[in-house]
């Protein structure tokens, strides 16, 4: 198994991506929140790179069971019935609903690695189940950062730094890049409290500022869930 990271999705085009085995990580907040969307019972969520086609893709193709949720620079969109805060998609409000989601980072890198042979989601949320799923596939991983408007974001790479080291199977002779390398380095020295790490890190910053500060506690919760998130037929659903 081979071990790559990347950590802006501007370091690759879409056809990059094609036949690959790929994991998605966008901390603050698309990720978890996403997993905690399917989570709560949510059908499926449709991952869109904008705005424009959020709209058009939700007008009413889903027979009345869709839902608008996402962000766009922190804040919710005006007309969406959701943000990107994981609280938001409870099971009263989200359960059996399509959503098609859109937010800044997280829903854009999802988007542009759409021809990967088996696409995931990951979060510190489902971390060891997908670890786990990983390792049974026994696959070469591209991890792919959202990162923070195509820059480098710490906590993205901290998580997959984690996952780098999970992956790591003494019994298996797992290769690991220079950007692997580092990202377990990275986790190594940012990752013993995961809180700590979001609160210190520029978008958590951002989010405190804005009155986020419940999201970063939701986003730090290590296993809190065995969801794994795959992308098929243009949705993300729960692996089965």
């Amino acid at each position: 198994m081979r071990l790559d990271v990347l950590f802006s999705p501007v370091q690759a085009d879409e056809l990059f991506f094609t036949g690959k085995t790929t994991v998605v990580i966008d901390v603050l907040r698309a990720s978890s929140t996403i997993i905690t969307a399917l989570t709560n019972g949510a059908k499926e969520i449709v991952p869109v790179g904008t705005v424009e086609f959020a709209v058009k893709v939700s007008g009413g193709i889903f027979g009345g069971q869709t839902l608008l949720g996402g962000e766009r620079n922190t804040k919710k969109i005006e007309g969406f019935a959701l943000g990107n805060s994981p609280s938001e998609y409870t099971n009263e409000i989200v359960n059996g609903k399509s959503i098609v989601f859109y937010s800044t980072n997280g829903s854009r890198a999802i988007v542009k690695a759409k021809y990967s042979a088996n696409l995931f989601i990951c979060s510190f949320n489902n971390m060891e189940s997908l670890a786990r799923h990983i390792k049974s596939l026994n696959e070469d991983v591209v991890i792919l950062c959202s990162g923070n408007n195509n820059f480098f974001s710490l906590e993205d790479s901290v998580c997959a730094g984690m996952l780098v080291c999970e992956l790591i199977d003494e019994s298996k002779k797992v290769e690991l890049t220079d950007a692997s390398k580092s990202a377990l380095a990275l986790f190594k020295s940012f990752g013993k409290n995961i809180l700590k790490l979001l609160r210190e890190t520029d978008h958590g910053q951002i989010l405190v500022t804005n009155g986020f500060e419940d999201d970063l506690k939701a986003c730090a919760e290590i296993d809190s869930t065995d969801v794994i998130p795959f992308y098929s037929g243009n949705a993300l659903k729960v692996l089965k």
